[in-house]
């Protein structure tokens, strides 16, 4: 039996999505109104050729409509591919055409973003279009699903298969393919870790069609939550929604609670967030100043911070009551992982405070790259993989992520982490966020250069800056060169696009 059908038997009546936005009629679906919706989409999806391991692609805000998707595809066995509705046409059109999509499920206020892609993308043979009016060679789906049926198809069921994008941060997207769920067990140790309990309330706090957020929108559904879809993030709304309906866990990158912990004090006092408990701080690394600053606001139990990517799921936990203890640590091996540091030289790193490539063993990695098997290979040793990160743990077996290895500035022979620079800038009080990268330096080789997003209004200066750092970091550490900038792109999940900065000031 389909995972939705039988939660649906179990939790019935209970809300299990609520889209709430201001101004506008709240939509509510029960299980039970959640799993009739998905199965008349996935008798849509059949009908048009669906079948086991079909590239489904689905583009929108976060919605009931994209969730029922990921329902309605693993029900007919289809492999669900969530897309970034933040690309430009040329860069959609690249993941679209890649992942083979046959049915691509769009919000209609993403239209634009598909009209003249056709040619482009000659494998899709059906635009579905909902909350709105379909483009050319496009069709409305509600039409479509008031005809189907709401009983469960017949298909081959899988655990649940998809195809998740990574941000792109180093180079073109690849599909990181998974074609099951992983280990049960796993998951539930992992859940027990944390403290999951079936009456959290959940809240999307970022776009679901990064793996984090639709991830842990996952867990609350297996769990039988009630899950708050905020369609854009806003962070008084998110406050309002938090407050309305008790949110108890989300997941969150550190832009969106940098932005929150911003608003002034009588915004914030207005909302009570007490209920939260659960705050997963992941997607890119909060800076030890971030989470003082949320733990200034939110109950000081609640956060724990994860370490894990789209390829291999999450790998470390810091519970709360090290948050404190252990600044700059990811924490300790989640449930079932385990890590293994590999040298330069390919020896395994078994001292601590010895920086090495991670390696992650668990049932959770990703199966392959779609389409590019030798990039899977060439992050795999002797049944280990790696996403190219670099860490070290303490003598307690806390681990600490020095940074991306493709990241990694050397500068006169030096081994230079940015994260550990980005951190030290951000503590001044003037600084909101701070990006650190290499720049190259015919006498060095590289020199540290650091792009700054100061406080409104703020009379911080290089000089001020460069001697506030010189009392925090080596000498070698230092930034040789600042560019003081409105903001610092990123990718839909909130990573900061180095490359990008790179390529701009190099």
């Amino acid at each position: 039996m389909d995972l939705l059908t039988m939660l649906a038997e179990q939790y019935a009546d209970k809300p299990a999505l609520i889209e709430d936005r201001s101004g506008e009629a709240i939509r509510r679906l029960s299980y039970r109104q959640l799993e009739a919706a998905s199965n008349r989409m996935a008798h849509v999806f059949q009908d048009l050729g669906a079948e086991p391991g079909t590239r489904i692609l689905w583009c929108g805000k976060n919605s009931n409509e994209v969730v029922m998707c990921g329902h309605a595809a693993r029900k007919v066995g289809a492999v669900s591919v969530p897309l970034n509705y933040r690309l430009t046409p040329v860069e959609a059109a690249f993941v679209v055409d890649d992942c083979d999509a046959s049915i691509v499920l769009l919000d209609a206020e993403f239209v634009p973003l598909f009209e003249g892609m056709h040619e482009q993308i000659p494998r899709v043979a059906h635009v579905l279009v909902f909350a709105g009016e379909p483009g050319k060679d496009m069709q409305r789906i509600e039409p479509l699903m008031a005809q189907a049926s709401d009983t469960p198809v017949e298909a081959e069921v899988f655990s649940g298969s998809s195809m998740i994008y990574t941000s792109g941060t180093t180079g073109k997207p690849k599909g990181a393919v998974r074609h099951n769920a992983g280990s049960q067990e796993q998951q539930m140790a992992m859940l027990a870790h944390i403290g999951y309990q079936p009456d959290d309330v959940y809240i999307t706090t970022g776009p679901l069609y990064h793996s984090g957020p639709g991830g842990f929108l996952a867990i609350a559904t297996v769990l039988g939550n009630t899950s708050i879809l905020q369609r854009d993030f806003d962070p008084e709304d998110w406050l309002r929604l938090v407050a309305k309906y008790r949110v108890s866990s989300t997941f969150a990158a550190p832009t969106p609670i940098r932005r929150i912990c911003q608003l002034p004090d009588d915004t914030f006092k207005k909302h009570d967030v007490s209920s939260m408990r659960i705050m997963i701080a992941n997607a890119a690394p909060w800076s030890y100043a971030l989470k003082l600053a949320y733990l200034e606001k939110f109950p000081e139990e609640s956060l724990f911070e994860v370490y894990g990517s789209t390829e291999l799921g999450v790998n470390t936990i810091l519970r709360p009551e090290h948050q404190r203890a252990k600044p700059g640590s990811c924490g300790k091996p989640s449930p079932g992982v385990e890590i293994r540091l590999y040298a330069e030289d390919g020896s395994i790193v078994d001292t601590p405070n010895v920086p090495g490539e991670l390696f992650v063993r668990s049932p959770s990695v990703f199966e392959t790259y779609h389409k590019a098997q030798e990039k899977f290979l060439d992050d795999h040793r002797d049944g280990w993989q790696t996403v190219g990160d670099i860490a070290y743990f303490d003598e307690e077996g806390f681990y600490f992520i020095c940074d991306r290895k493709k990241d990694m500035i050397i500068s006169g022979g030096m081994n230079i982490y940015p994260a550990e620079i980005e951190d030290a800038l951000e503590h001044h009080d003037d600084v909101l966020e701070a990006a650190v990268f290499g720049v190259p330096n015919e006498e060095w080789g590289e020199s540290v250069h650091a792009c700054v997003v100061k406080r409104p209004d703020a009379a911080l200066d290089t000089e001020a800056l460069v001697s506030y750092a010189r009392e925090r970091l080596a000498g070698y550490k230092v930034p040789r060169s600042i560019a003081f900038v409105e903001d610092i792109p990123k990718t839909g999940s909130g990573k900061i696009l180095k490359r990008a900065l790179r390529e701009k000031f190099a």
